[in-house]
């Protein structure tokens, strides 16, 4: 699409290298920003330090992709466990958004894609701290798309059901896909073609929208 690419992760490093190996052989640019989404302080000192560095570039798009599960029942989740899942989705949405905000509100111009899942809008077992956190993040896309609107920014919100990734290699898959219409797990790349549309000049009058990519796997 023509855009230059910051990639940020917090510690696969080779996953990292290897994306942007993939951006570079297609005749892109891209670039490795890594930083903890959770901590305010490294999105802070991240975002601003890549600032300084480009003084003549500014971030026209973001993708709010950042997540984590750690699966158990209500009953027996440790504070650790429902902490670190929100601090990441829902935090790290918070963080990193408001540091790039105001740029995209004095150039009226932005889009801000935020990956949600099925479990926020269906909510599921044993994932009540990911269902929360997902939630709250589909919740915060309408409103902060109602705030920025007028601006020329749109906020939109992705919400995949089972994609094949290292987030769901853990899981039956055999048996969760006898539940899926389309009788498969979907594809990474299926997933950023949305976000890539989102992210166009096409989707300009589309913001504060959830829009699931499931397979048939309705809630």
């Amino acid at each position: 699409m023509g855009y230059a690419v910051i990639i940020n992760y917090a510690s696969n490093a080779d996953a990292a290298e290897q994306t942007r190996a993939i951006v570079e052989q297609s005749g892109g640019v891209a670039q490795l920003l890594p930083f903890d989404v959770a901590d305010v302080a490294a999105v802070d000192a991240a975002l601003m330090g890549w600032a300084e560095e480009h003084p003549d570039d500014c971030i026209e798009v973001l993708v709010n992709n950042a997540g984590v599960r750690d699966d158990t029942t209500m009953m027996w989740m440790r504070d650790d466990q429902w902490h670190r899942v929100l601090d990441i989705s829902l935090n790290g949405f918070f963080y990193v958004t408001r540091r790039l905000l105001k740029d995209m509100l004095v150039r009226r111009s932005g889009r801000i894609v935020n990956v949600v899942s099925l479990s926020g809008i269906k909510g599921l077992p044993g994932q009540t701290n990911y269902s929360a956190a997902k939630a709250a993040v589909i919740g915060a896309t309408k409103a902060l798309a109602q705030e920025v609107g007028c601006r020329g920014v749109t906020v939109n919100a992705v919400a995949p059901g089972f994609i094949a990734t290292d987030m769901t290699a853990d899981l039956d898959e055999k048996s969760l896909k006898a539940m899926i219409p389309a009788g498969r797990f979907g594809k990474p790349e299926e997933v950023a073609s949305l976000i890539g549309f989102l992210a166009s000049d096409r989707a300009a009058y589309i913001t504060g929208e959830v829009i699931s990519i499931n397979g048939g796997l309705h809630t």
